[in-house]
Order: C-alpha cells, then structure tokens, then sequence
C-alpha cells in the first residue's frame, strides 16, 4: 500500500499590514481562566482572535456558535478572547457578564470590559467585530457582523503554514479554564407555558431541554431532549418559545438549530416541522415549504389569528407558520434593525423576542429598541410576501428606538423599559412586560396608556404565565420560577433614564465621506453573476441629520451632507457584500454573505473628522491605524 502524498504547502500569503495590537484591558477583570489575568505579550506564538460582544445582541450570539468549529479545529494553536463590551446598563455589571458566560456556553477566556477601553483601543464601531492577532502580536485582519469564520478559518490556515515556517508558532493547550458544573432543576430557563392539566412546560435553555414542571412550578414531571446540544430527534439546542395549538400539540422555537419543533405532550416525542437547521442569510427564499425555507434564531412563538407567529430575532422580523399548509413565510419586517410602524411589509424591528396573543392584538417585547409594539389588523389581503402581509400594522406602545432605555414609569410616550424579553396578557386587558435587564415586571394600561411597576428584585425575567390570579415569572438569571400575587397597586420606582455608552464620533458640518470597508477573503471575489454584489443603505435619527445621502444603493461609499443647525444624532449604516470562492474550475463556487448593521452616534463639530470608515472585512489601509 502507497502512503499518501503529503499534503501541499499552502501559498504564502499576501503581505499584510503590520499593525501592532494593543494591550487587553478590562477593570471588569477575566472570565474562564481559572483566576489567571491574560495578556498578548503572554500569549506571543498563538494565533488570537478578539471577539467583541454584548450578550444583548443576537448577532453576537450567532458569532459565538460560528467560533465553536473553529476552535475545535484549531485549539492548538487558536485562542479566542471574548472582549464583552456592553450597550445596556445591565451588561455592565460583572454579575450579569458571568451569567452570560455560562447561559451561552462561552468556552474560551472572556475579558470584561465594562467602560469600553479595549473596544476605543481598538476603534471597534459595532457588535460584533472579530479581530485576528497574529503570532507576532500584530493585527492582520478585522471583521464586522457575522457570516465570517470560512474567511477567519482560510485567514488561520494562512498563519499557521506561516508561523511554523518562520518558527514564531506555539503549539499546545490555550488558557481556557472551564468553571464548576452547577447542579439544580433548571438553568438559564427562557419561556414557560401553562399546560392543559395545570402543570407548567418550561425551556431550559442552558441544559438544550424542555422540563415538564407539576403544578406547584417546582416538582419535576420529566424532561424532554437528551440535554445535548443538537438537531436530532431527541435534542435540542438552546430552545426558548413555547405556544399550544388548537390540536394539544405544542410549538417549541428551536433558537440555536434554527428551527420550530412539535412536541406530542403525550409521547414526548419531538418532530420538525419548519426550518433546516441553517441560519437563514440575506438572498434566501422568505416563505414556501416550512422544511425547505432557513429560519434565523427564532426567540418566541404565539397561537394567533390561525397561525403561529415566529418572533425571528436574528433577522428583526416577525414570521408565521400554517401547521395546515406546512408553509412558512415573513409577516412583517424588512430585516433592517431599528424602530419604524406601518404597514407590516414597511416596518423595522429590533430583536423581537417576546409575543403575547390579546384579541385583535399580538403585543411584541422588541428587546434592542427597549419597546413594547404589537401587530394589529388593517384589512385582508396579502402583497406576495409570506403567509400575511399588507392585511397588518405595526405599533408602538412604549419606546422610542435603539439608544433610550431605562426605568421610568407614568405616560407611555415618555415611560421606558431596557431590554424586555417577554410579554403577557393580562385578564383586564392590559400587558405584563418582563423588563428584564431593570429585573422588574411591568404593566402597560392601553385604556390609559400608562406605565406602571408591577413588581421588582426579579433577576433578569424573561417570561410569565398566568395562573389563575396569579403570575408565574421566570426569573432566568435565579434559574427558577417565581409565582406572584397580581398586586392592586404598582410598586413605586424612582425614574432613571439611560442612553447608549458609546462615545460619538465628532465630524465636521457639511460633507462626511462614508467608506464601508470590505476586502474579499483571500481565494474569494466579489460575486457579480447576477448584478452588483455589494447594497449600502444610509438612514439617521433624527432623520433631518442627513440634508443628502440617505436612501439604498450598491456602492459601498457615499457622500453625506449634514445638514445645517443639527448638532448631534445617529447615523444608521446597513451594508451587504456578497464573495464566491476564486476557483475557475469550479461551475458552482460556494457563495458567502457579509453583513452588518451600524448605529453610529455622532456629533457635528468645526475640526471633526471628514471621513468615516466602518469596516466591514479587511483593514482600513486609507485611515490611521490605531
């Protein structure tokens, strides 16, 4: 027998800009390294990946699951360090940033870096953004937004054959220390629904199970997957949602695998009935056969108006499910992030991750924006879009977009919640909303439009069912339910406001360059098969910031004018690059999708900056480095 050819040496790689890598710095301390501080001088020879993330963010959550292949693969000679840089106040406490550590399974080193000095270090603009450091210490490539770890795991490859040949490669185990396993019924639990005999169906997101609870919320009656993450008949993968239908079967939102699965209550026995277990990406088929259309991170589901309602987090829209025709299609959204009503086709969402079925309403927890919303009829008809369609609105009951959130209760128009995971119908007609990074239950009155404190001291509520005349809450971050009596009266809090901790960037009145950096992977091109590969779309809050430049179009660059008198906002950046693998023998290359969305707040000031970079993939040769 021949021995195999050896494999060939891949081709060394382009030369790359040689920018050193500044220091790690967190006053937050680390994460997963057994009490060790890490540093980039200690970790020379390793190939090192910063990913810069928020637990709030779904985008962010997608990364994380990327990564783990890679790591896999290359644990050798890979370490990747979590550089946990928060939006919200919540996600500033250290507290909170160990729980996220465990609820998403973070199996490699995490810095936290609660006043952002890392992220300004190194002039990150979004969550997430993947940094590579190579051997040597300097940083050779960055990445904005997710759909990057073929391009990160060919870029590895590069390093690897590289660094051996040059002998600044260290093999061998990275400084990733697991943490105590943590006993007790449930752990990280998402959703809970209230079952036809009384009992209590819960998701227990970290342990990828549902558990079954007696009516007391604490007796376990059985669990139901393998507690193994997976897409097999018998496991699951980070699930949240939970609705019954008509037929006594129930829907379970199949976050992590991307799918909706059926739970027979009586046999336990799990089956898919829509999505494919891969992540729906811009290009892919919005409605039609529900096993053959990808889904994206499905937070929530709700029996309503004869369908179920999908809140599909990881693209900002709402979908629904036809269990009779076995399709699935979008009912509102247009996947850009952020806060617009109207017709359901025009409307923008943030995150939506909470649904509560009331009547002719479908009240929405749209987490990013910090907004309680609901879907309300307009009509009959459909506009060739999915399942629904034009026969729906979009409103907005409390919230006001991406930047505001805090603890305020009195009128709705200028009440504000942070980061709401779930929501419920009340008997008299009002909404509970678990406000979950203020740890507090709420209520909004729509008969006086008000806002009100229903209970407090509850870590991090993500759902609540009612039970009579009472609530039972999951306290998500105490790994347990919590059951509560509906108080006649609301909690007094004293009002806090909050907006987001990022700096703005300072830029000059008049015109401001926009550059959307993106570098095809090495071995891939821009794909120009069918039409322009690449789509920017540029929009402001207020939107009189921008005199000219807002709008969609397909070059990646773009002159803005500010307009007069306006001194401070938000510039809101959308960008989509598309690249095939290079290979001419190849009929079918395989494609990639690059996207990210930025909010950017800005504030216009004589000597500010005229032109602003935000890198989608690759360096920004044409700006300073840092």
């Amino acid at each position: 027998m021949n021995d195999p050819a050896p494999a060939p040496t891949p081709a060394p790689a382009p030369r790359r800009a040689r920018v050193r890598a500044p220091e790690l710095i967190g006053k937050g301390g680390w994460l997963n390294t057994g009490g060790e501080d890490l540093t980039l001088t200690g970790l020379r020879g390793k190939i090192v990946i910063l990913d810069f993330w928020t637990f709030c963010c779904i985008n962010c959550l997608h990364v994380l699951d990327e990564l783990r292949e890679l790591e896999e693969q290359h644990r050798d000679t890979v370490v990747v360090i979590g550089v946990h840089s928060p939006k919200f106040v919540h996600e500033a406490e250290h507290a909170a940033v160990v729980d996220a550590v465990e609820r998403y399974e973070v199996h490699h080193p995490v810095l936290d870096d609660p006043e952002l000095a890392t992220w300004k270090q190194y002039a990150v603009r979004a969550w997430p953004t993947l940094v590579v450091i190579d051997p040597e210490g300097y940083v050779v490539a960055q990445h904005a937004g997710e759909g990057h770890a073929h391009a990160i795991e060919r870029l590895v490859t590069e390093l690897e054959a590289e660094h051996a040949a040059k002998g600044t490669l260290r093999r061998g185990d990275g400084p990733y220390v697991a943490p105590e396993p943590v006993a007790g019924h449930l752990r990280f639990p998402g959703k809970a629904l209230r079952l036809p005999d009384g009992g209590l169906l819960v998701s227990d997101s970290t342990r990828h199970q549902l558990v079954e609870l007696a009516a007391d919320a604490e007796t376990v009656v059985r669990r139901i997957g393998s507690g193994k993450r997976g897409f097999t008949p018998d496991s699951l993968s980070e699930p949240q949602g939970l609705a019954l239908l008509p037929d006594g079967s129930v829907i379970v939102a199949d976050t992590v695998n991307h799918a909706l699965r059926r739970l027979d209550l009586a046999t336990g026995e799990l089956t898919t009935v829509a999505g494919t277990g891969r992540q729906w990406w811009q290009g892919s088929p919005t409605s039609g056969p529900a096993l053959e259309v990808a889904l994206s991170s499905p937070w929530d589901v709700a029996w309503w108006d004869g369908l179920v309602w999908i809140a599909m987090a990881g693209v900002h829209q709402l979908w629904t499910y036809d269990p009779e025709s076995g399709t699935v299609g979008v009912a509102a959204g247009t996947t850009n992030e952020g806060l617009v009503d109207g017709p359901a086709a025009e409307a923008w969402f943030a995150q939506p991750s909470g649904l509560a079925a009331a009547g002719d309403r479908l009240w929405i927890a749209d987490s990013e924006t910090s907004a309680l919303r609901y879907v309300t009829r307009a009509g009959t008809g459909t506009d060739g879009e999915g399942a629904t369609g034009t026969g729906y609105e979009i409103r907005t009951a409390v919230g006001t977009g991406l930047f505001d959130f805090g603890h305020r209760d009195g009128a709705a128009d200028q009440a504000l919640l942070q980061h709401p995971l779930g929501v419920t119908a009340l008997p008299d007609g009002s909404v509970a909303v678990c406000d979950t990074y203020n740890h507090a239950l709420r209520r909004y009155d729509p008969a006086t439009d008000e806002v009100s404190t229903l209970a407090t001291d509850l870590r991090e509520p993500s759902a609540a069912v009612l039970d009579g005349e009472e609530i039972v809450v999951v306290e998500s971050a105490r790994h347990r339910l919590t059951r509560l009596r509906l108080p006649e009266e609301a909690v007094r809090v004293e009002a806090v406001a909050h907006r987001t901790r990022r700096a703005a960037t300072d830029v000059a009145p008049g015109t401001l360059r926009l550059d959307v950096v993106f570098t095809a992977p090495a071995g891939q091109k821009l794909d120009t098969r069918y039409g322009p590969s690449t789509r920017l779309l540029v929009s402001a809050t207020p939107p009189e910031l921008l005199a000219e430049g807002a709008g969609a179009d397909t070059d990646l660059s773009r002159e803005l004018c500010l307009a007069d008198g306006i001194t401070e906002g938000v510039l809101h950046v959308s960008a989509m690059a598309a690249s095939c693998d290079d290979d001419p023998a190849n009929e079918y290359p395989a494609c990639h999708v690059h996207q990210q969305d930025w909010g950017v707040p800005v504030r216009v000031v004589p000597g500010g900056a005229t032109r602003l970079p935000l890198v989608l993939a690759g360096l920004d040769e044409a700006g300073a480095t840092a």
